[in-house]
């Protein structure tokens, strides 16, 4: 393999947490999502149901944490910390090479999400189409009330 790209500025990267933005989580969006992936649970529908059930409000179907509040035209289109999409890297493409959630809390509707992301190590590796770098992030979500609901773990791969 090569030298190294992973430069002196990429490794005073990993750890640094980036604020990514600021999510609602709102009734509307919560069917939506939930009728987009096939969710049928009522809970991800119906604000009785889900309070009988013990939950605050309608439930955040798996896999959505909330619509950004904001420019949409300041996000990635991959979901990656802010840091990663300023890198210079010596490769031209990128891929979204998965994403694990953990969630620690229910998020219901109204609801309003912090993240913060990092960037937790990089990996260089040879693939059956060159050289390429792969970079792990950790991205937490936080609800208003300071209560820490998910992380993602997730990896890009440069190539």
């Amino acid at each position: 393999m090569p030298d190294s790209i992973i430069t002196a500025e990429m490794q005073s990267l990993v750890g640094h947490e980036v604020d990514e933005g600021v999510a609602e989580v709102t009734t509307t969006s919560c069917r939506l999502f939930a009728r987009a992936v096939g969710h049928t649970d009522p809970i991800f529908f119906d604000d009785a149901v889900a309070r009988a059930r013990g939950y605050r409000g309608v439930v955040a179907p798996p896999g959505y944490l909330g619509t950004p509040v904001g420019d949409p035209g300041v996000r990635s289109k991959i979901p990656v910390p802010t840091s990663i999409a300023g890198l210079r890297l010596p490769y031209r493409r990128t891929l979204d090479g998965g994403t694990a959630y953990e969630y620690l809390e229910p998020v219901v509707a109204g609801d309003v999400i912090a993240s913060r992301s990092k960037i937790t190590r990089y990996e260089e590796r040879v693939g059956s189409i060159g050289p390429m770098l792969i970079t792990y992030h950790e991205t937490s979500y936080t609800r208003q009330d300071g209560t820490l609901v998910a992380r993602m773990y997730g990896h890009i791969i440069h190539y």
